[in-house]
């Protein structure tokens, strides 16, 4: 009889529970024991194995659920000799005979059992021991443990092996059996072999039966291993058949691999090659459509570069949005120093407006105090003369001093028509005007050291201008969309401010407006875009902005705490810059009429104030103004002449002010109130004519242009009554020739109604002509 070669094997470690289980299912298949010739003269082919494998659970599955045992069978190969079938009803035969036969088996091993003991794991049929098989079992092991300390399975275990079993085998009797938790009743476990054999055909012959019934079956075999199996310390098996991802196990390196199926091994790496080629050429295209990509991006880059217009409009864009930027912090660095600077100035100036005031006020009340003392006597010594403290004594002597000056100052410049009164008393001494203008320079200097350290480009209005002129002549378009005539002034503010600092308004021989380089600047800056611009643009307007946001706060700072309105030189500066302000906004009134009436309230404001504060006519007796030369008389006709300056500067703010602000101001509040009482208290003479005659000649002529005027204007009134009653009383002296002077006046105030009654009544027919030649 021809056996099959012996195959070889590593030998691996035999646990308890595998070795007791595959020998169980060794003495309990029937079908093995039944023919065992004909297994070993008719082996199972090729053909038939695989068959065997393609099947491994349709035997399992093809059982029905309803019997008290599970059996697994495996079909045989069709050229296999046939094998004893085992009947539902044969179970308790084949458990005794088993146990009948279970010592001869165990104690016979020869090469051919071995051979074909591995031939029948792939077709016998596999028979699940009930609990009494499993105890017989056991104790055939103790039984052979206490003769010969070991299991002989195949005649050549040591008794090292033996000691691991017997230590296993005390561990699984110790633990009691549940018959209600734990079903005794287990399949052969497979051997390694078996199971990757089983695993890879498994994976290329599913079957189609019905799925449902297969899943119902998996899980009721789930089921009861999970209640049969014995986990034991060391091993991670996996006898779950459901769907679920299998757990990875882990295989002692001893356990012996079966044979290589070359053919199956070369699929899958095949297979594998094919993915991975598939793989990599998608990376490939991928990789070249990013290059082809970045090529493409890197082109249009360099079109866009070597076009000429859009990479000219492109640079100059963005050289303008970095200019603008660099401009902008240049300012708001620089707006600080600015501010303080301004600040130094305008402190400086006005700290030198309040000395002259409180000094004026204080002379004023020291020399008022001493004439009143003189005038009563009341405090005379024995030789008349007058005790008067050493302060006041020091005040008249200054006072005194500087009127000297003046007087000198007036003969050698040749002025002989002048009043007392007249003059402005700013007068500084030598040591106060050296540290004026030692402050005043320090200013002026740290003035000049802002922009020192940056360049024309960012602080030369002219040069900033030509930038946004290119910009316009360009791409006008843009130039209007972005509104850059708003933006301008805002730009522009802190660099005006600075040429403004050393600027005073009022003086005399301060630069006009229209002379300062700013101001030609912008005004070649908006003429040059006349043409092109629209009606509405904004570039029309840049010096209006200007002026309201800049120029004429400054002016108004200047009118409420620096300006003396008794000053006739700082009045008529001011005037002459508010005349030019006025007329650059005269163009858009609406826009600029804010600004404007501000500054037009600030400066009634500050006159409304000079009138109640520095206006002082006392009133004496006649003894005591009768002789010219007297203090009195002096005290008295200084006052007047300067009232009546303040008078005279009031109106020249005619055009500027309202007409209804300078009836008030210099008719209502000054002349009726002042200066007319002072002239009621005067003996009437020449000296009264002269000085009605300069209040006439400060009066406005606009007023009087109206031919059909006959009667003068309300607020001259009292005016008119006076020159009536001096008139009256000259025509009965011996001033006869100043009744003339008087009717002359008249006249020229549009008071016709009022001179003709008068030469009617008084009979005066020779001056009816003055009336026939207006």
């Amino acid at each position: 009889m021809a056996h099959r070669p012996r195959r070889t094997f590593r030998q691996r470690r035999v646990d308890s529970s595998d070795s007791d289980v595959e020998q169980s299912a060794d003495l309990g298949a029937p079908g093995e024991q039944a023919a065992p010739d004909a297994s070993e003269e008719r082996p199972p082919s090729r053909e038939g194995r695989a068959e065997v494998a393609d099947r491994p659970h349709r035997g399992r599955g093809s059982r029905g659920r309803g019997r008290g045992r599970v059996w697994a069978s495996s079909r045989r190969n069709l050229g296999a000799a046939p094998r004893g079938d085992v009947g539902p009803g044969q179970p308790d035969e084949e458990n005794e005979t088993h146990h009948s036969s279970g010592s001869k088996d165990d104690q016979s091993s020869s090469s051919d059992s071995s051979s074909s003991m591995e031939e029948k794991e792939f077709t016998s049929i596999v028979n699940i021991p009930d609990e009494a098989f499993i105890q017989a079992a056991r104790r055939k092991r103790e039984m052979a443990r206490a003769q010969d300390d070991y299991i002989a399975l195949d005649g050549k275990h040591t008794s090292a092996v033996s000691g691991i079993e017997r230590n296993s085998d005390e561990d699984a009797k110790s633990e009691p059996d549940d018959h209600e938790e734990r079903i005794p009743f287990t399949p052969k476990p497979q051997t390694l072999k078996q199971r990757m054999f089983e695993e890879t055909t498994s994976r290329n012959g599913e079957t189609s039966e019905d799925s449902q019934e297969e899943e119902n079956q998996n899980i009721w075999e789930q089921q009861q291993m999970r209640k049969a199996v014995k986990m034991i310390k060391g091993r991670n098996i996996d006898l779950s058949h459901s769907r679920e991802p299998q757990t990875v196990r882990k295989f002692d390196t001893s356990i012996s691999f079966p044979p290589i199926n070359l053919e199956l091994i070369k699929k899958q790496l095949n297979t594998r090659l094919t993915l991975l080629q598939d793989t990599h050429r998608s990376h490939l295209r991928e990789y070249e459509k990013c290059k082809q990509d970045v090529k493409s991006s890197k082109s249009t880059i360099q079109n866009l570069e070597n076009s000429s217009d859009q990479a000219l409009n492109y640079k100059f864009y963005k050289s303008m949005k970095i200019y603008v930027d660099n401009l902008i912090d240049c300012l708001n660095e620089k707006i600080v120093i600015i501010q303080e600077i301004e600040s130094s100035m305008h402190t400086l100036l006005s700290k030198q407006a309040m000395t002259f005031l409180k000094r004026r006020q204080d002379e004023l009340k020291h020399e008022s105090s001493y004439l009143q003392q003189l005038s009563r006597k009341a405090e005379t010594t024995s030789n008349g003369s007058l005790a008067i403290d050493e302060k006041t004594q020091w005040i008249l002597e200054e006072i005194e001093s500087r009127r000297a000056q003046r007087r000198q100052a007036r003969t050698l410049s040749g002025t002989s028509n002048h009043q007392e009164g007249t003059s402005s008393d700013d007068e500084l001494s030598s040591t106060e005007m050296i540290d004026f203008q030692k402050s005043q320079g320090d200013i002026l200097q740290d003035h000049k050291k802002i922009f020192e350290d940056v360049h024309d480009d960012f602080c030369n209005i002219q040069n900033i201008l030509l930038k946004f002129q290119q910009w316009r002549e360009k791409f006008p378009d843009s130039y209007y969309e972005a509104f850059i005539g708003l933006c301008i002034p805002k730009l522009l503010n802190p660099l005006i401010r600075v040429q403004l600092i050393g600027w005073n308004p009022l003086k005399l021989d301060s630069i006009g407006l229209k002379q300062m380089a700013w101001f030609k600047s912008i005004e070649e800056f908006m003429d040059s875009g006349v043409e092109n611009s629209k009606e509405d643009s904004s570039d029309r307007k840049i010096l209006l902005v200007i002026i309201n946001k800049t120029i004429i706060p400054r002016l108004a700072d200047f009118v409420e705490f620096i300006w003396d309105p008794l000053s006739t030189s700082q009045t008529a500066s001011l005037i002459m810059h508010c005349r030019v302000i006025f007329e650059e906004l005269w163009t858009c009134e609406n826009e600029a009429s804010k600004s404007k009436q501000d500054l037009l309230k600030s400066i009634v404001s500050r006159i409304k104030k000079a009138i109640e504060d520095d206006v002082f006519i006392p009133l004496y007796p006649k003894s005591a103004v009768e002789n010219k030369a007297s203090p009195h008389s002096k005290f008295q006709e200084r006052q007047f002449w300067s009232g009546l300056k303040l008078f005279r500067n009031i109106l020249h703010w005619n055009g500027l002010l309202p007409d209804d602000a300078l009836h008030e101001l210099g008719l209502g509040k000054l002349l009726n109130r002042y200066l007319i009482i002072a002239l009621l208290n005067d003996i009437p003479g020449p000296d009264v004519v002269k000085k009605c005659n300069q209040v006439a000649a400060c009066l406005p002529e606009k007023w009087f242009e109206n031919s059909a005027m006959r009667t003068s204007i309300p607020q001259l009134e009292n005016f008119i009554q006076f020159l009536l009653q001096s008139a009256l009383k000259l025509s009965r002296s011996e001033f006869r020739d100043e009744v003339k002077e008087i009717i002359i006046i008249l006249v020229k105030i549009k008071a016709f109604n009022q001179a003709e009654s008068f030469i009617e009544e008084y009979h005066l027919d020779h001056l009816k002509s003055l009336l026939k030649e207006v």
